[in-house]
């Protein structure tokens, strides 16, 4: 465990790293690409994904889960040959679909609403294999636990995109559309983060291999995970398409739809992704655990660790939900200009809880090869998402793409949880929900009531920040209260053995 804890704080610490530089470059495309500018760049980044999702999207679970299973039986060979079965399956459909795309790109740009998406669409291309393969080589680093090497290129291909973005954006003169170099950014770390992660792979030993017995099981493994998320791609993409065609049909302006599907993708969507800084470290770490744990069949562990896990997603989500509810518009305005994300953000907070859990509980069903179940929930919500975007635009306007996502993450995540305790047996997570809950909500009254005062005599800045601080420091003493949750046990975890023994004879002594 207190391996497990030290991973899940060094991967957090460089992704909480890397997530804060990309809000900050989140903010710069917003406020020099405008909410219609980065409404083109989100549409065809959301096509792109459709191809590199099914290129490699279900490849790095399947091959740390491949891998997990042959360290447990020390089968080094094997290890190599389900890397090389990755590498070909994902070459097999990353080749083929880039000739194809430049040879038929007349009749494919026609699927995008705006003809500027389609020129930032095929700047992608240009990286698809390469990245492709790295999301690979980056799933044999996660079978074999090496955390430090998998974030530390993270963060690399992240500080690279945004130096070549903000050089190309705000400093060299050009006729280039700042959209079009936002891409070509993109692009650039993503080779960049290929060539490191190969290197490595080679430096520590790694070899490509013949496939024999490996490459069918991959195959079939990946096929659920792959189809989960190339369906979630494709399904973002024809919301790219037919919301802003629904919101046409409302009677908005072309220049309306775009600048809403801008705001709720390229604005608010990253603020409600803060919670997967830590709950994604945690997915991380966990799943070679669960792997080993699930084809070991040490139930009693796997249930204490997906326990464990859905109590520290419920601890983020909970305590986060005040603070969004209560100063999210003026989040919104300070980091976007934007007082419309600002109340996006407001009435998007209680969506936390279902996007917190559908993250962790799913990351932990395919651990535990879950994969087809796991792909059925997913579409029972993206049906209900599609549904929304399709009647509620005349009703709603852009509201309809919130309702549509806060349905899709809620059925989602009941599924999920149920699945989960069938195959544990025992989740008892229902009470230590409810006293997070009584935590939480001296916080959220304290601070609406401190914010409506404070709004009256300061700007916006200022007594934001007074709110933020006394709400945080209501949730601390509340969890103290409910013994919820111990700092200093836990950052005393991350001691050195020796000295943890110390601080133990001291408490012993002066007892």
């Amino acid at each position: 465990m207190h391996n497990l804890l030290k991973n899940t704080a060094l991967v957090t610490l460089f992704t909480a790293f890397e997530h804060f530089l990309g809000f900050l470059y989140r903010i710069i495309l917003s406020r020099t690409l405008g909410a219609e500018g980065l409404g083109v760049y989100q549409a065809a980044l959301a096509v792109f994904s459709v191809f590199l999702t099914a290129a490699s999207s279900g490849l790095p679970v399947t091959l740390s889960r491949t891998i997990s299973k042959h360290r447990a039986n020390n089968l080094t060979k094997r290890e190599h040959a389900a890397v090389t079965s990755a590498v070909l399956v994902s070459l097999a459909f990353s080749v083929p679909a880039t000739v194809l795309l430049f040879i038929f790109r007349s009749p494919f740009t026609k699927i995008f609403a705006d003809p500027r998406s389609a020129d930032i669409f095929y700047i992608y291309l240009f990286g698809l294999s390469f990245t492709s393969l790295y999301t690979v080589i980056r799933g044999s680093f996660w079978g074999n636990k090496r955390f430090f090497a998998y974030s530390l290129i993270e963060l690399v291909e992240e500080v690279s995109m945004i130096t070549i973005g903000v050089v190309l954006i705000l400093v060299i003169p050009t006729g280039v559309s700042p959209v079009n170099k936002a891409a070509i950014a993109l692009l650039a770390s993503h080779l960049l983060s290929f060539a490191l992660a190969l290197v490595y792979y080679f430096i520590k030993g790694g070899k490509f291999a013949r496939p024999n017995g490996e490459f069918l099981p991959i195959v079939k493994s990946s096929l659920p995970v792959t189809a989960m998320r190339t369906s979630s791609s494709l399904i973002n993409s024809l919301i790219s398409v037919i919301f802003p065609l629904r919101m046409l049909s409302a009677g908005f302006s072309s220049a309306r739809a775009m600048g809403d599907y801008g705001v709720v993708y390229g604005m608010v969507m990253p603020v409600l992704m803060i919670p997967s800084t830590l709950i994604g470290s945690i997915a991380l770490v966990l799943v070679p655990e669960l792997s080993e744990c699930f084809y070991k069949k040490q139930k009693e562990k796997l249930a204490g660790l997906v326990e464990k896990a859905l109590n520290v997603t419920l601890l983020v989500a909970v305590m986060l939900v005040p603070l969004f509810f209560v100063c999210g518009q003026s989040v919104g305005v300070f980091l976007f200009s934007d007082a419309t994300s600002g109340k996006m953000i407001s009435a998007c907070a209680l969506m936390l809880l279902p996007v917190s859990l559908t993250m962790i509980s799913t990351s932990m069903l395919n651990s535990m090869g879950c994969e087809k179940q796991t792909l059925v929930f997913f579409l029972l919500g993206s049906a209900a998402m599609l549904l929304s975007v399709w009647f509620l635009p005349k009703l709603l306007g852009s509201g309809a793409l919130l309702v549509g996502m806060a349905l899709d993450y809620l059925l989602t995540a009941v599924c999920s949880l149920a699945l989960l305790l069938k195959k544990t047996g025992k989740i008892r997570t229902g009470k230590y929900f409810f006293k997070l809950l009584l935590a939480a909500l001296p916080a959220f009254a304290l601070g609406y009531g401190l914010r409506t005062l404070l709004m009256r005599v300061l700007g916006y800045i200022p007594a934001t920040l007074i709110v933020l601080v006394v709400m945080l420091l209501t949730e601390g003493v509340m969890l103290k209260i409910l013994k919820l949750f111990d700092a200093v046990a836990f950052v005393g975890k991350f001691l050195p053995k020796r000295k943890r023994r110390l601080g133990r004879k001291k408490v012993s002594a002066e007892k």
